[in-house]
C-alpha cells in the first residue's frame, strides 16, 4: 500500500525521479536569483557569476540531503527543500558594493554558526511556545508575502519589471505563464493516475514548450557551458566585518522563523500533524550548518524554500527520497555547469507560472493549520495585530523609513514582525473560554 504521507515512503523509480526534478524546477530560478543580484552588486566579471551561480546550485543540493538524510542530529530528515535565501538578499547588496564579495562570504560563515547554534540550544527550548496559532500565521504570512514573487515572474521577472518595463506584462509573457497554471489544474483534477501528483511539472514542461514554439527559448548559455567545474574554497577570498557579522546574524534569526514554518507547513499539509522538537531542532540546524558550508566555497545563505512546501500540499507525496533525488540532481547540475544550463534556459515566466500556484498553496496550508484553532476574541486579536503590523509594512516600506537600517530591514521583512508580535502576544494575553 503507497503511504504518500510517510516520510521514509519510497514511491517506484520513474515516478520518484519525475516528482524528484519537478522539486528542482520549482525553486531552480529562485535559487540562482540571489546569486546573480550579489554577483551584479559587486561588480564580478562573467566567470566570477558563473561560478557563483553554480555554487548557489551545488550547495543548495548538499544542504538539501543535510535535510533529507541527515548528519546525526542535523536534518529534518524530511522533504525539505533548501535554497538560497532571498531574506538576506538586503543585507548583502550594501555588503557587496562596499567592501565585496570576500565580505558577504565572511558574513555568510559568522551568520550560518550563529543559525545553527539557535537550532542547536534554542528553537527546541521555544517549541512548546510555537503552537498552531503561531506557525499557522507564520506560513500563511510566508505564502502571502510570497505571492507577489510569482507575479513579478509571470508578468517577466524582477530584471525587467526594474531595467526594461516596455516587456513587462506583456501578453507574451502572461500567455507562457497561464499555460502553466490551467495545464497544472486540468492534471491535478481530470487526469487519472500518478501523472496527476507531477501536474506542476507537466504545467511547466507544457509551458515550456508553448515558450518554445514562441522563440523565447534560448539555448546560447548552453553551448557556452563546460562540462565540469569543481568548488574551489576561498575563491573569493574572505573578511569578516562587524557590519556584515551583525546582519547576517539578524537575518539568520528570520531565516530560523522560516524554517519553523515550513517544517510546519510541511508535516501539516502532507501528513496532517504537528512537527516534532527533533524535527524543528534538526531543519534549523541544518539550515546554519549549510549556510556555513556554502559560505567557505563561495555560496550563499541556504534556507528552507516555501515554493516546495506548497508543492507537497498540492502533489500529497511527503517522501523525502523524493527531494533527495531532487538533491542529486542539484549536485549534478552544480557540478557540470550544462546541465544547469538546461534548466536556466526556462523562460522566468514559465516558472512564474508555477510559483504562483505552489505560493499559493503554502498560503493554503498555513490557512488549513489556522482553520483547526479556536478562535476566541484572544486568538483573533493576535491573528490580527500580528497580520496588520507584518504584511502592512511590508507592502509600505516608507512607514519607518526614520528608523535605523537594520530595524527598518527588520520590520520590512514580512515575517519576522509576525513571528514576533504573535510569539510575544500568545504569552502575555491570558486564554479565553467562550469562542466567538
Amino acid at each position: 500500500m503507497e503511504r504518500f504521507d510517510d516520510p521514509n515512503y519510497m514511491p517506484p523509480p520513474p515516478r520518484a525521479l519525475a516528482l524528484g526534478i519537478q522539486h528542482v524546477l520549482a525553486m531552480f530560478a529562485s535559487n540562482v536569483t540571489p546569486a546573480i543580484i550579489v554577483a551584479g552588486a559587486a561588480g564580478l566579471a562573467v566567470g566570477e557569476k558563473v561560478f557563483m551561480i553554480q555554487m548557489a546550485v551545488l550547495f543548495a543540493g548538499l544542504a538539501t540531503l543535510m535535510q533529507t538524510v541527515g548528519l546525526g542530529k542535523v536534518g529534518a530528515r524530511l522533504p525539505v527543500m533548501q535554497g538560497t535565501s532571498f531574506a538576506f538578499v538586503p543585507v548583502m547588496i550594501p555588503i557587496a558594493k562596499a567592501s565585496g564579495v570576500a565580505a558577504v562570504l565572511g558574513g555568510a560563515i559568522v551568520g550560518g554558526v550563529f543559525h545553527f547554534l539557535v537550532g542547536m540550544f534554542v528553537i527546541g527550548r521555544v517549541r512548546k511556545y510555537l503552537p498552531p496559532l503561531i506557525t499557522g500565521l507564520i506560513v500563511l504570512s510566508i505564502g502571502v508575502a510570497l505571492i507577489p514573487v510569482g507575479v513579478q515572474y509571470a508578468a517577466g521577472g524582477v530584471w525587467a519589471m526594474n531595467n526594461k518595463p516596455e516587456i513587462f506584462g506583456t501578453l507574451t509573457n502572461w500567455t507562457m505563464a497561464l499555460v502553466v497554471v490551467f495545464v497544472t489544474i486540468g492534471v491535478k483534477f481530470f487526469a487519472r493516475g500518478f501523472v496527476t501528483s507531477a501536474a506542476a511539472l507537466v504545467g511547466l514542461i507544457a509551458g515550456y514548450l508553448v515558450a518554445l514554439a514562441m522563440g523565447k527559448v534560448q539555448f546560447d548559455n548552453v553551448a557556452a557551458a563546460g562540462w565540469f567545474a569543481a568548488p574551489v574554497p576561498f575563491k573569493f577570498g574572505l573578511e569578516l566585518t562587524v557590519a556584515a557579522a551583525v546582519g547576517f546574524c539578524l537575518m539568520s534569526l528570520v531565516s530560523a522563523v522560516e524554517t519553523v514554518g515550513d517544517i510546519s507547513g510541511i508535516t501539516k499539509a502532507g501528513a496532517g500533524r504537528e512537527a516534532t522538537k527533533e524535527e524543528i531542532t534538526g531543519g534549523t540546524m541544518a539550515d546554519g550548518l549549510g549556510t556555513a558550508v556554502a559560505g567557505v566555497f563561495g555560496g550563499l545563505p541556504n534556507t528552507s524554500f516555501s515554493q516546495n512546501v506548497g508543492l507537497i500540499g498540492m502533489t500529497g507525496v511527503m517522501s523525502r527520497h523524493v527531494v533527495s533525488i531532487g538533491a542529486l540532481f542539484l549536485v549534478a547540475a552544480g557540478l557540470v555547469p550544462k546541465i544547469g544550463a538546461v534548466v536556466a534556459s526556462m523562460p522566468t515566466p514559465v516558472l512564474g507560472g508555477g510559483v504562483i500556484v505552489m505560493f499559493g498553496m503554502v498560503a493554503s496550508a498555513g490557512m488549513k493549520m489556522l482553520a483547526e484553532v479556536r478562535m476566541t476574541r484572544r486568538n483573533m486579536l493576535i491573528l490580527a495585530l500580528s497580520l496588520s503590523f507584518g504584511l502592512g509594512l511590508k507592502s509600505v516600506p516608507l512607514a519607518v523609513q526614520f528608523l535605523p537600517d537594520t530595524i527598518k530591514l527588520l520590520l520590512t521583512t514580512g515575517l519576522l514582525p509576525v513571528a514576533v508580535i504573535a510569539f510575544t502576544l500568545n504569552i502575555l494575553l491570558p486564554e479565553e473560554q467562550e469562542a466567538q
